[in-house]
Order: C-alpha cells, then sequence, then structure tokens
C-alpha cells in the first residue's frame, strides 16, 4: 500500500517545478492532492494529469498572500476529499524580475522588499493558519515549509528573499512548538540550486556550472529529488522529524567556503 493511503495533501505552488513535482508524487504515494497556484489554468493542468494517472487531484486557483483565498483552498480540500493532513507551503516569489531588484540593501526598494515577504512569509503564515484547523480534527498533520540555503547563509545578492527564507525556519520551529503535542509535526526545507523549468530559462548554463562546483554531489537536484523528501516528510514514517531544518541541498552548505578552490588545487596537483 501507498504509504499517503488516505491522506489529504495541499501544494501551493503546485503549477510547476517543484510544486508540480510534489503533487505528483504525493499523488503517487496514495494522497488526495489540491494543487494550488496563483496560475489557475495551470494547476488544472497537473490535476488533471494526476487524475488521468490514477490519482485524486483538484485545482484551486489562490493568491497566498490574500487570506480568503487561502480559506478557500482549505475548505476545498475538506469539502472534496474529507479533511486535511498535509500542507507544503511552497509558493515563492523568485521571478527574474523579482531577483533583478532584490540586490544591495542600500538600494533596496522598501516596497519590493515587503512583496517578497508578503508572498514568502505572510503567504506560508496564513497557509498554517487556516490549516492547522483543519489538520486537528483528523488528530493531527504536518505542514512543510519551502526554505533555501539562503537563509542559513549569506551572498552578495538576493537580501529580501535570503531573509524571508531565514523567517520561514524560524516561523516552523514555532509552528512545531505551538502545535505539536495536539499531534502536528512542521518541517521546513533548505534546499539548493534545482533545476526548474524557470532556472533552465533564467539563469545562464555558465552560472549553473558554477553552482555546481560547491555542490558535493555530480550534479544539481531536479524537482523531484525534492518531491521525493517531501513525501518522506509528510508520511507516518517521520512521526519523530518536527521542528527542525533539512537540507537537500546537495551539500551546499555542508563545506567552508574555500572547499571548491581547494578541490580545484588538488585536481591540479593530482594531474601534475
Amino acid at each position: 500500500m501507498a504509504e499517503l493511503t488516505d491522506k489529504v495533501a495541499i501544494v501551493t505552488g503546485g503549477a510547476s517545478g517543484i510544486g508540480a513535482a510534489t503533487a505528483r508524487v504525493l499523488a503517487r504515494e496514495g494522497a488526495a492532492v489540491v494543487v494550488a497556484d496563483i496560475n489557475g489554468a495551470a494547476a488544472e493542468a497537473v490535476a488533471k494529469e494526476i487524475a488521468a494517472a490514477g490519482g485524486r487531484a483538484t485545482a484551486v486557483t489562490v493568491d497566498v498572500v490574500e487570506e480568503e483565498q487561502i480559506a478557500t483552498m482549505i475548505a476545498t480540500a475538506v469539502r472534496e476529499f474529507g479533511g486535511l493532513d498535509i500542507l507544503h507551503n511552497n509558493a515563492a516569489l523568485q521571478t527574474p524580475a523579482s531577483m533583478s531588484r532584490d540586490r544591495a540593501i542600500i538600494d533596496m526598494d522598501a516596497e519590493h522588499w515587503d512583496q517578497i515577504f508578503r508572498v514568502n512569509l505572510r503567504g506560508y503564515m496564513l497557509g498554517a493558519k487556516h490549516a492547522i484547523p483543519a489538520m486537528l480534527e483528523r488528530g493531527g498533520g504536518v505542514v512543510l515549509n519551502t526554505a533555501s540555503g539562503t537563509g542559513v547563509l549569506g551572498e552578495p545578492s538576493r537580501p529580501a528573499y535570503g531573509t524571508s527564507k531565514a523567517a520561514v525556519i524560524g516561523f516552523t520551529r514555532n509552528i512545531a512548538a505551538q502545535y505539536g503535542k495536539q499531534g502536528v509535526r512542521s518541517v521546513a526545507l533548505a534546499l539548493g540550486l534545482v533545476k526548474t523549468p524557470a532556472l533552465e530559462a533564467g539563469l545562464p548554463p555558465e552560472v549553473q556550472e558554477m553552482m555546481l562546483t560547491h555542490h558535493l554531489t555530480p550534479r544539481l537536484a531536479d524537482p523531484e529529488d525534492i518531491a521525493e523528501v517531501v513525501s518522506f516528510l509528510a508520511s507516518d514514517r517521520a512521526y519523530f522529524i518536527t521542528g527542525c531544518t533539512i537540507p537537500v541541498d546537495g551539500g551546499f552548505t555542508a563545506h567552508t567556503p574555500s572547499w571548491a578552490d581547494a578541490r580545484r588545487f588538488h585536481d591540479a596537483a593530482m594531474q601534475a
């Protein structure tokens, strides 16, 4: 039997990339899935794909910063599938246009800063706020939050994005601390570079190669790599994992800053 049979899940940002891969994997493991995204047509396409493969899914159009829409998203899961067990807060503001404005702190547009936090943090808070009561009615559940290695490390750009992901990590601990005794777990996933279609289109190959040199794996992550971890953390096998951040980053945050350069020196010496 699939390990998520009889579970009901919501995946925000579920129309593409990590979210779409996660929706497919959760459905493969037996969960009924609400595919939620601001792009309703794309969410509907993912839900239809899951249904065509024999799974259970429905789509919801949602802007995660709008509380009424979040409430409707949760109500849809309860109405269509009988309750809610899993929320994967995954939607984030990470478009090329947004990233191009997320640069030097001294030049930061305060309104753009607020916009990133509205999506990346307020959206997660609203999801948890409305999901947890539904989970409690079923004896518990799990809130999984997509964070980032930039939430634990500084970098020369994207201060708003990285700081928002640091806040997601703190928020995750608070969910677990407040509702753990009632059966609700919460885990953040600190991701490295994931080869989503959006990343492939927006990040030049030479930059991807540069980033790969700082991973400890032979390749960068595919969305399915993240989805498999989400599926495990959503299952009862991960019962004792809560209030923490799991690095799912190919070792990007596991080494010293000089590791990539030291490796190049080592390889050159071995070839001499």
